[in-house]
């Protein structure tokens, strides 16, 4: 099992508390009161894990996100990256879930966008536009683009895109992740089939989630 580089400073911090509860307090006691941080850096070194993907081998395009999809809308105006009418797909991650996002297609990295916002609960329908986000476009060879976006929320504060524009991602490619629980949005070609439902439990790097016309099944 992976940790995520982001997590290192978390786990490091919660642990080395633990160290300082249980020796200074130097009383039949400590051990209990050093519970609490151990149970803090046991949740973090769950939350920062970054297990190993299985990338299917059937064409379409796969989850970015571990977690639950929240919506699947269209159409949607996107005049402010792909410049066209799209469908958009929602997933909604707890903080239970795994929270590295990875690349749905393979392909080229056109853009990468930071958006300051505010911080309200990811799953309410505004939050992708007033909420704090990160927006990839990638540039699919299959000659799609996709615009990925990771939208902070109430308890994740921090988008983190490890990648700039002209990167090359491989599908299923780590690409960055959201501190915290929040959402990750995929906004599709009209053409695409998508292949879940709402309410459906989805893997980053695993799960398929649309497939354009003619792709092999």
């Amino acid at each position: 099992m992976k940790i995520a580089p982001e997590g290192i400073p978390f786990i490091g911090f919660f642990f080395v508390l633990t160290g300082v509860v249980f020796f200074a307090l130097s009383t039949r006691h400590s051990m209990y009161w050093a519970l609490i941080p151990l149970v803090l850096t046991l949740f973090m070194v769950y939350f920062f894990r970054d297990p190993q993907r299985t990338v299917p081998t059937e064409a379409g395009y796969i989850s970015p996100a571990d977690g639950r999809v929240l919506l699947v809308e269209e159409p949607v105006d996107d005049m402010v990256f792909l410049h066209r009418d799209v469908k958009m797909l929602s997933i909604f991650m707890s903080p239970l879930n795994v929270h590295v996002n990875r690349a749905p297609c393979s392909g080229t990295v056109k853009l990468v966008k930071h958006k300051p916002g505010s911080f309200k609960a990811a799953y309410h329908k505004e939050a992708p536009w007033k909420n704090e986000s990160t927006s990839m476009v990638l540039a699919c060879d299959s000659g799609a683009e996709l615009l990925v976006r990771q939208v902070a929320g109430a308890i994740a504060r921090r988008t983190v895109c490890r990648v700039k524009e002209g990167d090359r991602l491989e599908r299923g490619d780590r690409y960055g992740m959201i501190k915290f629980s929040s959402r990750v949005d995929v906004y599709l070609p009209l053409e695409a089939e998508v292949l879940v439902k709402v309410g459906q439990i989805v893997k980053a790097g695993e799960t398929l989630i649309a497939r354009m016309p003619g792709e092999g099944r």
